[in-house]
């Protein structure tokens, strides 16, 4: 039986796409790899706090030397650092926003990027420990970022790549909702495109 990891952060809440298609991919992914569990959260509309001084001090101890403040702050972190380890499968949603990520999704990755846990330090360099699954990015963007021109302004697929790699997951696939301020029929091209690619990958997966 397989895991899946979906983590959406669009606030757009039913008019994001980014979201749409995720959750149409996760659908698709369980109806083809019976007996498949999900785990969600859905940062739109229910944000991860930013990390504060007592979050920041806890998740760099180890859990017998924190007190009951830095305990009861570290508590979220250590559950999302548990769920990203028993997935197989990630899928992550996001938006285009300044050339970047959303925040949500920044705040989960700040969570999850652990030293000790899903990454250490050895003399050889970084060494990831989050490995072993297969990761799905699903990004939206009003305009064409996956090549082109504008491409050199798509900073979220480069460092989602990084980030993600640094701790174990190399095998990444991006899924591009992309074009949709150009008009309907390239809006409802860019959906359709989109799912077909999904429909391919939950094929494969």
């Amino acid at each position: 039986m397989s895991s899946i990891l979906l983590i959406t952060s669009s606030p757009r809440g039913d008019e994001s796409l980014s979201t749409k298609i995720a959750n149409e991919f996760v659908d698709k992914l369980k109806a083809h790899n019976s007996g498949s569990t999900v785990v969600s959260h859905d940062l739109g509309q229910n944000p991860i706090a930013h990390l504060d001084t007592v979050t920041t001090s806890a998740i760099r101890k180890p859990a017998v030397q924190r007190n009951a403040e830095e305990t009861a702050a570290a508590e979220l972190s250590d559950k999302l650092v548990a769920e990203l380890l028993a997935a197989d499968t990630v899928v992550l949603a996001t938006g285009l926003i300044n050339f970047n990520i959303y925040s949500q999704l920044k705040s989960w990755i700040d969570n999850v990027a652990r030293a000790g846990l899903t990454f250490r330090y050895t003399a050889e360099g970084p060494e990831g420990l989050a490995t072993g699954k297969k990761v799905y990015v699903v990004l939206s963007a009003a305009g064409i970022y996956s090549e082109g021109p504008a491409v050199a302004m798509n900073h979220a697929v480069p460092y989602l790549k990084t980030v993600l790699g640094f701790m174990g997951m190399t095998d990444i696939e991006v899924i591009y909702v992309e074009g949709t301020a150009f008009g309907p029929e390239a809006f409802e091209k860019a959906i359709a495109s989109a799912q077909e690619r999904t429909q391919q990958l939950a094929l494969a997966a």
